[in-house]
């Protein structure tokens, strides 16, 4: 068990806990780690408020602590509980929202976020200024969908292509979808927003191979 990735939903969404399986489907590669997608029993339905961020923490470090692997990845991007659960084991353990940063710092000058409600952009807010990257945030939106509108691949596809030609003409030269249930929106929303479009999970998911190699 210890040769896997393991990519813990912190929230209780079956439905977000499957585009995240589905986004890193492509992912999988010969020789190299499996990832294994779990989500953190009693987690709430989505980590939408300080309170939510800060009461997985230590059930995320429990669930890291009894389940051996190669590296883990939290999947949710506010990176709920990172510092926290780094401290109990040696292993690598990524932020899928400090991933995607780094992968957009590496694509663009400039990149916007569209963000899962308006509370997720202090979060967002503190990581960026911990890398040192807020000021090359040109913007960020949030959608304020429930998390179960949000991975319907119709109900928010028209609102996600829109906050992204929006953050677009804010000046982001790429986009970071701010919540691990957009995953399976990332090409549609390349297509209408014209430039690229991270999805934090599959970017978490490089640095974990890359980790691990």
């Amino acid at each position: 068990m210890g040769h896997r990735i393991l990519v813990i939903n912190p929230n209780s969404s079956e439905s977000c806990k499957r585009g995240i399986a589905e986004s890193l489907a492509g992912y999988a590669l010969p020789g190299r780690p499996p990832f294994e997608v779990v989500s953190l029993p009693g987690g709430p339905p989505a980590i939408a408020s300080w309170r939510d961020w800060y009461g997985v923490a230590e059930p995320l470090c429990r669930l890291v602590e009894s389940e051996p692997a190669a590296a883990y990845i939290i999947a949710c991007v506010s990176d709920p509980g990172l510092e926290a659960v780094r401290s109990v084991t040696p292993r690598p353990v990524f932020g899928p929202f400090r991933a995607a940063v780094a992968a957009a710092l590496a694509r663009a000058e400039r990149f916007g976020v569209i963000a899962f409600v308006d509370a997720s952009k202090a979060r967002q807010r503190r990581a960026l200024q911990a890398m040192g990257a807020e000021q090359r945030l040109a913007a960020s939106i949030a959608l304020n969908l429930p998390m179960e509108t949000l991975t319907d691949l119709r109900a928010a596809r028209g609102a996600l292509c829109d906050t992204a030609r929006a953050l677009v003409a804010e000046g982001a030269e790429a986009v970071i979808l701010g919540c691990a249930g957009m995953a399976g929106h990332r090409a549609a929303v390349e297509d209408a927003a014209g430039v690229p479009v991270i999805e934090p999970c599959q970017a978490a998911a490089v640095q974990a191979l890359l980790a691990t190699g």
